[in-house]
């Protein structure tokens, strides 16, 4: 039985599937967040094969699939809103869906639940507010007057992470891309059994989350880095849709009236060329490759991440050489992933036209690859 003590910094998706991959292999796991509430937005989130495939891993695929919807296909439409491809995608997981979409509040309660039924010790409202590194082991304060002694600590605090400011003060920061993303919850038609990817002068797609809801993505451009009030925020989201004449799409927007349910979002990115870590602590999810959301795949390698990582710090006794390892397993696959994303984000906002099969295909091909 393993005995080393990890302290995670974050409970979101990345941090949330550490504590569980390192609980499955014994190791005695504290959890950090900041949020006192522990809440996140109401709108969803894609699941794609090899997620699916790495959450069977972990173990709580039957949760996963329980609590969104499955689908086994990408449509692809035109502008005019006419279908012109559908495309399969691979089925990873023996017995279970390609892809699920899933309500982000959804996710985090699945993630949350099992964390606590596999043994991490979780706490709320508390960030590290020290950390020393004395070679054999971290001596953490925290922001409530406590403090622990780890020896290991992993920084998934996401795409602002003061883990990796700590670790790398003249790190890269996250860079504006020139895009937002937009985001609005429906109700599903019950024909509906796809991701529909719909091309224009804008990335725009539907997604379904369960049986009844599905969300909305588009991706517009954002010259200067705008920030919108919440006052006015469904008629600005109706008003960047305009460019989008498909009749499916048109007639959805007229629906977009709440302005408290839509969620808005600059579109910044990070990738760390460098170390992953430092001593014995160590980055994964946003805080080390933040990508933008054009292949769907951001919470993904979050969650790879960590079953990677609790693979090699469970096969190696050197804390060195699982690092090194981690993140030889993990870094050509997240650069690919934030490389392609940035490119099909870089010719929308150039107002070029992207074929969305090719990438989505060349995607599938990659992330198929064992991890």
């Amino acid at each position: 039985m393993d005995t080393r003590k990890i302290l995670v910094i974050g409970g979101g998706i990345g941090g949330l599937t550490a504590a569980i991959a390192l609980r499955a292999r014994a190791f005695s796991v504290d959890v950090i967040e900041k949020d006192p509430d522990w809440t996140v937005y109401g709108v969803g989130i894609i699941q794609q094969a090899n997620v699916v495939r790495a959450v069977a891993q972990l173990g709580i695929l039957d949760d996963y699939v329980e609590a969104g919807c499955p689908f086994e296909h990408i449509e692809v439409y035109v502008p005019s809103g006419q279908r012109v491809a559908r495309i399969p995608a691979p089925r990873l997981a023996e017995g279970y869906p390609a892809n699920v979409g899933i309500g982000r509040p959804a996710l985090h309660k699945v993630l949350g639940d099992r964390a606590k039924v596999a043994g991490a010790h979780i706490r709320l409202g508390v960030t590290a507010t020290q950390m020393i590194d004395n070679g054999d082991g971290v001596d953490v304060q925290f922001s409530d007057g406590s403090g622990g002694r780890y020896d290991i600590v992993v920084g998934a605090d996401g795409l602002y992470s003061e883990t990796r400011a700590r670790l790398f003060p003249s790190a890269p920061v996250p860079q504006f891309q020139g895009q937002g993303v937009w985001r609005y919850n429906f109700a599903k038609p019950a024909e509906m059994d796809s991701l529909c990817v719909f091309e224009g002068p804008m990335g725009l797609g539907l997604v379904p989350l369960s049986p009844t809801q599905m969300y909305m993505f588009a991706t517009t451009p954002e010259p200067g880095n705008p920030w919108y009030p919440t006052e006015g925020l469904a008629a600005t989201m109706r008003d960047k849709l305009r460019p989008m004449v498909a009749p499916q799409i048109q007639a959805l927007a007229e629906q977009i009236t709440d302005d408290e349910a839509v969620v808005y979002k600059p579109l910044e990115a990070l990738f760390l060329d460098g170390p992953w870590h430092k001593g014995r602590v160590v980055l994964l999810g946003d805080a080390v490759h933040a990508t933008t959301p054009h292949l769907g795949q951001g919470a993904g390698l979050a969650i790879e991440d960590s079953l990677v990582l609790a693979d090699e710090l469970a096969r190696h006794d050197d804390i060195e050489q699982a690092f090194a390892a981690y993140r030889g397993r993990r870094f050509e696959r997240c650069k690919y992933i934030v490389d392609a994303s940035l490119r099909i984000c870089a010719a929308q906002v150039a107002g070029e036209h992207v074929d969305q099969s090719g990438p989505t295909r060349e995607m599938f091909e990659v992330v198929a690859r064992p991890i």
